[in-house]
């Protein structure tokens, strides 16, 4: 038979066919086998050490979710220790976690894992925040173009593309300029040439302390006479419509107008966006004390604070606190607040403004008695007309919270505090609060008591401090003194963490004017009696215990000092007893 009887096609590089003789495939046949087989057996092995990853890959995962298990167990009966107001929230976001632990490490071992299941809910919260900062930079630059502001138009469009370009030397000068009313030298020279210099004065350049500037650096005022000097300027004729503008553009800029409000109103709206934007991009290099403390506190001011109003604009408050809401942390929000107001006035009842809308404390917060004593100077009764507007601008529990704290300030007698809470309840719709002041309630001695030591717990678990907690003792002692208040304050202060209990014995005798209290001496000597009688050896440990602490870490410690020293001033031989026992020497 002939050989080219039975031919096989091949397809060559040209895509023309080719007939292939039988002796070739008969050749290759053994080297095609081999490849086959070779092929074969590395499937295999890559399918056995597919199950065995799968398998360790499943222990892994089987492993992570006992592990969380136990750990969100212990998180859960150390939260259970904590005051029953936090408790139940915490809990909830724990249980919530952890089913959600649950769902993806079901997902990974079936293998429907989406690609943004893993992503936590923060960075998804991080990128839309970050996406809504660079869509707000836009319309803010249009406004401040379309207001005609003195910037350069096209170095305020560049923020549309480039937001970094904000912190750059360039920008930062502009910005400068743009509050004082100056102009950066470069610019005009670029604008107007060597001839308009003398239109400008230098406000950079000083003798003593700024004696040779960079070019770049120096900053222009138009002269005080700057329209008689243009007009004597024949070199700037075809470019004196351009500098009048100019100088119009600046001079509105400074003035009291509603142009020029809404001009740093949208300037200061672009400076926090951009502020904020450059944070979220440059989280490892900023410092977010600096940022949160520094920097956005003066922003906030300038937005609401227009200088020309007594009182505060809500639809101003509400503006700020659509960029407040861009501040995903919390505490960061938070700090931006407690920064604002440091020099008082208006500005620190904005501070109070901002937290109570956000807010719901009670009348005992020591945040809530910082706003009636900021409200209501001392010795000056304030009006209805003058806390309404404030107070409407809170939200409906922290008016509640704030007329109860007026009620128990002592900054007011009981009569004029009663006049004034009813007003502000009545003209804030308050009925229930009102109906309860004008109804006549007669309270148990003992229903009393319990309600004045419970708020007392609640001062101490609050995390007051040591001199705001004696100054609430010492205001219950001084209502109603006898052995069975005492008794309750024993109580309250033994049932705490021992350094409260030294920390407010050491303060307890001293009254806010430098002198000493006069009931101090007779309850001091009651908690010295019972801390060493042996009834109460287990209190007397614990406090033992962190006196030796104190000594242990700082011998000489302020608190532990003061608390021998007052222990010496009521019982000197209860002094020597705990001074022994602490290890401390004797005289």
């Amino acid at each position: 038979m002939d050989d080219y009887d039975f031919m096989s096609l091949e397809l060559e590089q040209d895509n023309t066919i080719a007939f292939v003789s039988v002796q070739k495939i008969q050749r290759d046949w053994a080297d095609l086998t081999l490849s086959v087989t070779r092929g074969e057996t590395e499937r295999e092995a890559l399918e056995q050490e597919n199950k065995n990853l799968r398998t360790l890959l499943e222990r892994v995962i089987e492993h992570h979710q006992r592990s969380h298990g136990e750990l969100v167990n212990l998180l859960t009966t150390l939260v259970s220790k904590m005051p029953l107001n936090d408790v139940g929230v915490i809990i909830t976001r724990l249980v919530e976690h952890n089913q959600r632990v649950t769902e993806i490490s079901g997902s990974l071992l079936k293998g429907k894992l989406d690609e943004n299941c893993l992503q936590p809910a923060i960075l998804k919260a991080l990128d839309k925040t970050k996406r809504d900062l660079a869509a707000a930079v836009k319309p803010a630059v249009d406004e401040l173009v379309k207001l005609d502001t003195p910037y350069d138009t096209a170095m305020l469009q560049s923020l549309v593309e480039k937001p970094d370009n904000f912190h750059l030397a360039t920008f930062v000068r502009a910005n400068r300029g743009f509050v004082k009313g100056q102009l950066p030298r470069e610019r005009i020279l670029r604008d107007f040439g060597e001839a308009a210099l003398p239109l400008f004065k230098d406000v950079t350049t000083d003798v003593k302390f700024n004696p040779r500037p960079k070019p770049e650096e120096i900053m222009f005022a138009f002269q005080p006479d700057f329209e008689t000097l243009l007009q004597q300027t024949p070199a700037l004729a075809d470019k004196k419509d351009a500098l009048l503008a100019l100088f119009q553009k600046v001079r509105a800029s400074r003035e009291v107008s509603e142009k020029s409000r809404a001009q740093k109103n949208a300037f200061v709206r672009l400076s926090f966006a951009l502020e904020l934007l450059h944070y979220y991009d440059n989280q490892s290099t900023e410092s977010p004390d600096v940022v949160f403390a520094q920097r956005m506190p003066p922003l906030i001011e300038q937005l609401v604070l227009t200088g020309e109003r007594e009182t505060l604009d809500e639809k101003l408050i509400q503006q700020a606190e659509a960029l407040l809401a861009f501040v995903l942390s919390n505490d960061y929000r938070n700090s931006i607040i407690n920064n604002i107001g440091k020099g008082g006035g208006l500005a620190r009842t904005l501070r109070y403004t901002l937290a109570f809308r956000a807010e719901k404390l009670t009348d005992i917060d020591p945040l809530t008695q910082e706003s009636v004593k900021h409200l209501i100077p001392q010795g000056k009764v304030p009006s209805l007309g003058e806390l309404l507007p404030t107070v409407r601008l809170f939200n409906p529990h922290m008016q509640q919270s704030f007329i109860r704290a007026v009620l128990d300030s002592d900054r007011l007698r009981k009569e004029e505090a009663q006049s004034l809470g009813k007003g502000l309840a009545r003209e804030l719709g308050l009925s229930e609060i009102e109906n309860r002041l004008n109804e006549k309630i007669t309270v148990s001695p003992e229903r009393e008591q319990q309600q004045a030591w419970e708020n007392i717990k609640n001062i101490i678990g609050g995390r007051a401090t040591p001199n705001d907690i004696a100054t609430a003792i010492r205001k219950r002692l001084h209502e109603r003194y006898d052995s069975d208040e005492i008794k309750h304050s024993w109580i309250v202060l033994t049932e705490s963490d021992p350094l409260v209990f030294v920390r407010v014995f050491c303060q307890l005798p001293y009254l806010p004017d430098g002198s000493t209290d006069p009931v101090a001496k007779a309850v001091l000597e009651t908690y010295i009696t019972r801390l060493t009688h042996e009834k109460y050896a287990a209190i007397y440990t614990k406090v033992l215990t962190a006196l030796k602490n104190l000594f242990k870490v700082k011998a000489d410690s302020p608190a532990l000092v003061n608390f021998v020293a007052l222990t010496k001033w009521v019982d000197p031989a209860a002094a020597h007893k705990i001074a022994t026992d602490i290890g401390m020497a004797t005289a």
